[in-house]
This record gives C-alpha cells, structure tokens and sequence, in this order.
C-alpha cells in the first residue's frame, strides 16, 4: 500500500513539475493527433455533407460501410499501413515507416469512418429543413455543401472531439507503424505500456493522468458544445 502512494506521490510530483520527458511526450502525442484530426477532418466532414445532399445508386451502401468501420479494430489498420509502407510494399520507398507521419496515416483511417457517421448524422436533420430553400434557390452542389458544413459548425465540433479522444487514446495501429522510438515516435499511449512493462510505474501514472486529463477535457468539451447547441435552438 505504501509503494502504491509513493507512486502516486511520484506520479503526481512529475506532472506538477513538468517533467522534460514527460511534456516531449505529450506534446508529440498532441502534434500527432491534431495532425490526423485535421487531415480527418477536411476528408471526413466534406463527404458526410456530401452523403447528406447527394442522392445516387450507393449512397445507403457507402453510409452502411461508413457505419461498419467505425468498429474498425487499429491493430488491423497498423497492420495494413504498416504492409503499404514497409520496403516490401508500394510505398517503402518513401521512407515513412517508424515515423509521426506513419502514426499520423493510421490515425486518420482510423478516425475518418467516426467523424463522417457522426457529421452525417447531424447534417442529415440539418438538410431536412433547408432542402426546400436550397433546392428553390437552385444553388449548386459545392454551395448546398459549404451551407450545411458552416451551419452545422457546432455539430461537426462535437464529431471532430469524438475523433480527438477516439485517437489520443489509440495504441495499437501507432505502436505497429511508430515502434514506439524513443524521441521519435512514442506517445502518451505506448510510453504507457512501455513503462508499465519496465515496472516504472511513477512515469507511467503520471502519463496516465495526462492522458486521463486530456479525456476529460475532450469529454467536457462534447457536452459544452452540446450544450451551447441546443440552447441555440431555443
């Protein structure tokens, strides 16, 4: 028991004085996140506006393996990005395997499936109560697209979080892609499990609170947005 409160006590003492190894960490961690959400983003939340206005053959089929792969498993993709960029595969030449942008490839594959089903969702019911105005106006696809994407801006902030806390917390396809390469490519999430294996548990609480924090900011976030967007409703 006493062990256990010493950790803590380390632990804690580590993120209070902002330890160097400790905050490299985290904010690779933060570099490569953001960077797949922003990639994520400007892929996922154009086509889920694009599923909302666009009626052709597919459109139910594509939505249904949209759906699907939201439980797509991240070992899987790390696998798959790891074939395609390993020297055997058709873009080893590149370089980039045991690399942030690696990492950064995975978390986007990953991501990209949630933030369209949930952008989809909410631009949906968006498009129910402008398809007649937009439609009268005979404006084009692209304008019909951009309309729904600027007035749904809260809703998809909501997607963009969920994404957010779906791959800050992603281990598995980044240790596959990233090797976990000390001052290269480790995060918050194989630091963890590297430590753990170490029996450092000190460093490895403490990068757990961090990682804790940073959810319970996401998650804090979700339920402001959500909040802010009902009453604008009223």
């Amino acid at each position: 028991m006493d062990d256990l409160w010493h950790g803590l006590a380390q632990a804690f003492w580590l993120v209070v004085r902002f330890d160097p190894a400790l905050v490299e960490i985290a904010a690779r961690s933060l570099q490569v996140t953001l960077s797949a959400l922003f990639f994520a983003c400007l892929i996922a939340m154009p086509l889920a506006a694009f599923l909302a206005v666009r009626r052709f053959r597919y459109r139910r089929t594509v939505i249904a393996v949209l759906n699907a792969l939201m439980g797509l498993p991240p070992v899987v993709v790390g696998l798959i990005v790891y074939v395609f960029l390993s020297r055997a595969g058709p873009f080893g030449v590149l370089g980039l395997l045991f690399t942030p942008t690696a990492m950064i490839i995975a978390q986007v594959i990953i991501i990209v499936p949630l933030i369209a089903s949930i952008a989809h969702q909410s631009l949906r019911e968006l498009w129910h109560h402008y398809h007649d105005l937009l439609i009268s106006m005979n404006v084009t696809q692209f304008q019909k697209v951009t309309t729904l994407l600027w007035d749904a801006r809260r809703a998809l902030l909501t997607a963009a979080l969920a994404g957010f806390g779906r791959a800050i917390g992603e281990v598995g396809a980044i240790m596959i892609v990233g090797g976990n390469i000390d001052h290269a490519t480790r995060v918050l999430t194989t630091a963890i499990a590297l430590e753990t294996g170490k029996g450092e548990f000190a460093f490895a609480l403490a990068l757990g609170f961090i990682l804790i924090a940073l959810a319970i900011l996401v998650n804090l976030s979700i339920h402001w947005v959500g909040k802010t967007e009902r009453e604008g409703q009223w």
